[in-house]
């Protein structure tokens, strides 16, 4: 059985792009979904002073060697004024500081999610810059807009958006 860990990239305790990472990964055959509440890696923002001073934290690290252990990678990213929000942006720079290849050339299934239109367009093209050069073996990304009246019940109830991301997700899990 493949091990896949889930991450939504907000620490909102009612995060939408959380259930939207883990619906996916939960449609990932033969595989266990490993859920990532960023809560439960609450650290200091990154800055070198304070790197050099206590070192790298603990949560980190344990984040980091979860990341190792997982056969594949679902995130979904939260957009906040167009970019990373700062939770994930501070876990995503220790990581860095770890391994430059934060994501260890795991299959990933990228994607995003918000209550508009948008669907998180402008962090998922900034996510997708980025994250093949950190590591990502970056399988297919989706986005979801609109989030509050396509998902409901647990699941994606657009069938075209519903087939896209089945698409996408059958081609992650073919990677993995």
């Amino acid at each position: 059985m493949k091990k896949i860990i889930a991450i939504g990239a907000s620490n909102s305790k009612k995060s939408i792009n959380k259930q939207l990472a883990i619906y996916a990964a939960n449609q990932v055959k033969n595989s266990e979904t490993i859920v990532v509440d960023l809560n439960d890696y609450e650290i200091p923002a990154y800055g070198i002073d304070y790197e050099t001073q206590h070192g790298i934290p603990e949560k980190a690290q344990k984040l980091n060697d979860l990341i190792k252990s997982v056969d594949g990678i679902v995130i979904s990213m939260a957009e906040h004024n167009g970019s990373y929000s700062a939770a994930f942006k501070s876990i995503f720079d220790w990581l860095s500081r770890i391994d430059k290849y934060v994501w260890k050339n795991k299959p990933m299934l990228l994607l995003a999610t918000s209550p508009g239109g948008r669907g998180g367009m402008s962090v998922l093209e900034t996510a997708k810059n980025t994250f093949p050069r950190m590591g990502a073996q970056l399988i297919a990304d989706f986005s979801l807009p609109s989030f509050f009246d396509n998902f409901s019940g647990n699941k994606i109830t657009n069938n075209e958006l519903n087939q896209d991301l089945n698409s996408k997700i059958n081609a992650f899990q073919k990677e993995l």
